[in-house]
């Protein structure tokens, strides 16, 4: 029971700061636009706040995707294999994930450290960058947790999940 309630909490949690960051998005580029053909001014620095939001948006949709696993997979042979078969490519591909996303998060906190050590902004309004990098950093590394903790649960995803996104 307390992994649905963390699996809820945080698809609450993603889900509001995502679409939240989509509507902040949909606004900065609102009064960019208006400010830019209205009045012959653009918002300074709009462009590099948008940067940052968009890997926000990214990566807050990465925990997601996987909770409910919506990846986009190729099921041409599926209909053709065994349950037990198609269990065992599950939980490989669910680990495979795992451990590729667990490295990619170790080497972007490290990338954030540097960042972190030397300072970097951005160029006009001198935002520090290392934020975005630990928050990515952080969300990769939840992504991991649930495709691990996709691999170690003994349930196989229905018809209805496994299929989202199949081409």
């Amino acid at each position: 029971m307390k992994k649905k309630k963390l699996a809820g909490w945080l698809e609450i949690v993603l889900g509001v700061t995502s679409a939240s960051v989509l509507f902040l998005m949909m606004m900065l580029t609102v009064v960019d636009v208006a400010g830019r053909y209205l009045f012959n001014k653009p918002l300074n620095g709009g462009f590099e706040i948008t940067e940052m939001m968009l890997a926000a948006l990214i990566y807050c949709g990465l925990p997601l995707v996987s909770q409910k696993r919506e990846h986009i997979v190729v099921d041409t042979f599926e209909p053709f294999m065994p349950a037990a078969l198609l269990r065992v490519l599950d939980i490989l591909a669910d680990a495979v994930c795992a451990v590729v996303l667990f490295g990619l998060g170790y080497m972007i906190y490290g990338r954030a450290v540097r960042v972190a050590e030397y300072g970097d902004t951005t160029n006009v309004l001198k935002l520090p960058l290392a934020p975005v990098a630990y928050l990515m950093s952080a969300l990769i590394v939840i992504a991991g947790c649930i495709h691990l903790w996709h691999a170690l649960s003994s349930r196989r995803p229905d018809a209805s999940q496994h299929g989202h996104g199949s081409a």
